[in-house]
């Protein structure tokens, strides 16, 4: 690889959608510079299996089509991807692929990538997809790096990449606290908009760990922050809708079905059915704009942290965390995390400090963690805290009290802590202010990448000790080092255990995929189910809401056949595939040497439940 002083500047907002905004570029310039230097492989890679036909349509017949896409929406807004794909890094990911790919690189690609202008052009190509029968895998930016980023779960789909011409502000009402937005727009995006028009000081976004993904992506796959807003899908309202039909009609839910309408942000549900739920985390429409809520300024805000030294603390720590959030004295979408993850989001290879085989011994991490302004610990929990300076005072002496309970208990002071302590990050963040810190821990191995196990259960001691020792036992089993961070909600908690591997370790992602495939089945057994997940394991996962014969998938097919007759919007995505390619092994349980079925039926034909 190139030496860090070598490569391109990142990109900033300024200069395309998807950039860094300028007060970040340092940072970027910074996290690029670690993300190389342990990488072991050129970021162009050839393709060795050439052009990736899906399956169902002739090398020939194929061509012809994309000659006739490249008539209708231009032929520069239609790229084959026959020769070469590029990685890249968060800032400059791929739209083709996987960049952190747990199958063969070549499995999860697309054939093509198509850039629509308007509405109008996602008809069109809707429209084209049905007559050819060729499958479409819509993307808004395609960071979502820890479940598959751009991949299509069909190889040989034709990527819609609606972020790079669709990125547009279309509204920020500043009396009624809302927005309206195109897929290209990044959480970056709209915080420095915010900014620009001078209402910083008035109205907050929720943003996630990293600010460069889309706004509308994040919220459709529902996503989470770190204020009281953190639950995007929660706070979105109103959507515009190409639905996947040979008319490609266009739908808005909501009061957007009202000509004329003044509230489509301010109410999400209108009349009649609530609609927009069928369409997060599916493939039965291409959403082309979606409304979100804004948070109020609080009046003023204060982050805290705490650590905690034994690994026992985790569940009297939960029970003392579910009543506290509950009641709204621990106010965000919080996060409690295990040490080993606090080291590795420093941005070090693991080889800094151990260069043996196996699990990372503890007493290494401990010694190390010794030496940081933090100190020793087993568990952190970063927070925040809301209101006037006399509000917070009395929401954090109840916290603290409690929190106190637990033997051993730290309360760190910020002013303690220099500025490029991984706390300030958290505040920023909990601040409702867009960083670039979060990826930092996949430079734990070279080549860093990730993918995420992401079960959900209640706020309890008891369910908390149930996922930890179960994801303890598959890491160990497997030689993977375990990095948990439990995230509280309102009354559950998503459990992120992120699994850092080297992408060209062939047994490493085998490894890491069994971990997953054992992780997903063990919750499973205990009643906790995934709220999102890779592609290559949705089929697994979605086998798992099995209640009542499988009635819940039964619906998403009936569905799915009726909006999608010919069967052309991602199928496979989140499991649900049409019937075109049901039953004929397009999903992946474990242990199939490719991702692909046994073809395709030639059109709609008879529908199978």
């Amino acid at each position: 690889m190139p030496p860090s002083t070598s490569l391109p500047e990142t990109p900033t907002l300024e200069q395309q959608h998807s950039g860094i905004p300028s007060r970040l570029l340092p940072k970027a310039t910074n996290a690029k510079s670690l993300i190389y230097d342990g990488k072991t492989v050129s970021d162009t890679v050839s393709l060795q299996r050439g052009l990736p036909v899906p399956q169902g349509i002739s090398l020939k017949a194929f061509l012809a089509a994309i000659e006739e896409l490249k008539s209708v929406i231009g032929a520069q807004n239609v790229q084959l991807n026959d020769k070469e794909v590029k990685n890249g890094w968060y800032m400059e990911h791929p739209n083709t692929h996987d960049m952190m790919p747990l199958l063969d690189s070549e499995e999860f690609i697309a054939s093509a990538v198509v850039y629509p202008g308007s509405v109008e052009d996602v008809q069109a190509i809707v429209i084209w997809a049905n007559k050819h029968l060729i499958p479409l895998s819509p993307i808004s930016l395609g960071r979502n790096l820890g479940y598959g980023g751009s991949a299509p779960r069909v190889r040989g789909a034709v990527t819609i990449d609606l972020g790079r011409r669709m990125n547009r502000i279309l509204d920020i009402n500043a009396q009624d606290y809302t927005c309206l937005v195109e897929p290209g727009v990044t959480f970056y995006a709209l915080y420095e908009e915010i900014q620009k028009r001078g209402l910083g000081d008035k109205m907050w976004i929720d943003v996630p760990d990293l600010g460069g993904g889309s706004v509308l992506g994040n919220t459709l796959d529902r996503g989470v922050g770190y204020t009281p807003y953190g639950d995007h899908w929660a706070v979105h309202s109103g959507l515009e809708v190409v639905l996947p039909d040979p008319s490609a009609r266009v739908v808005r839910t909501g009061m957007g079905a009202l000509p004329g309408e003044n509230t489509w942000q301010s109410f999400p549900y209108g009349f009649g059915p609530f609609n927009d739920g069928i369409f997060s985390q599916s493939n039965f429409g291409v959403v082309t704009k979606m409304g979100m809520t804004l948070m109020p300024n609080p009046g003023g805000y204060e982050s805290f942290m705490y650590t905690f030294q034994n690994e026992s603390d985790l569940a009297p720590l939960m029970d003392i965390i579910r009543p506290l959030r509950i009641s709204m004295i621990l106010e965000n979408v919080a996060q409690l995390r295990h040490c080993l993850q606090t080291l590795a989001v420093k941005g070090q290879p693991r080889t800094k400090y151990f260069k043996g085989t196996g699990l990372m011994p503890e007493e290494i991490v401990h010694e190390e963690l010794k030496n940081t302004p933090v100190g020793d610990f087993v568990w952190v929990y970063y927070g925040m805290s809301y209101g006037p300076p006399h509000i917070r005072k009395h929401k954090l002496a109840i916290v603290d009290a409690e929190f106190r309970r637990i033997p051993g208990c730290r309360k760190i002071d910020p002013s303690t802590l220099p500025p490029n302590e991984y706390f300030w990050s958290r505040d920023r963040i909990a601040a409702g202010i867009p960083d670039l810190v979060e990826l930092a821990w996949v430079n734990w191995m070279p080549n860093g990448s990730h993918i995420a196990f992401s079960p959900v259960s209640p706020i309890s001691g008891d369910d908390a000790v149930k996922l930890w020792n179960l994801a303890k036992k598959r890491h160990t089993e497997n030689g993977l080092d375990l990095m948990p961070a439990f995230c509280v909600g309102l009354r559950e908690m998503h459990l992120i255990v992120e699994i850092v591997f080297d992408a060209t370790d062939k047994d490493m992602r085998k490894r890491a995929e069994k971990c997953l495939r054992d992780m997903i089945e063990d919750a499973a057994a205990l009643g906790y189910g995934e709220y999102r997940t890779h592609i290559a394991l949705m089929d697994q996962v979605a086998s798992t809401y099995s209640w009542n014969d499988n009635s819940l998938m039964k619906l998403n097919n009936t569905l799915k056949d009726a909006l999608d007759p010919n069967g052309i919007l991602a199928p496979g995505r989140c499991g649900i595939w049409p019937a075109r390619y049901r039953n004929r092994g397009w999903e992946l349980k474990g242990g199939e040497s490719s991702s692909e079925g046994n073809g395709v039926s030639p059109g709609p034909g008879e529908i199978k439940l």
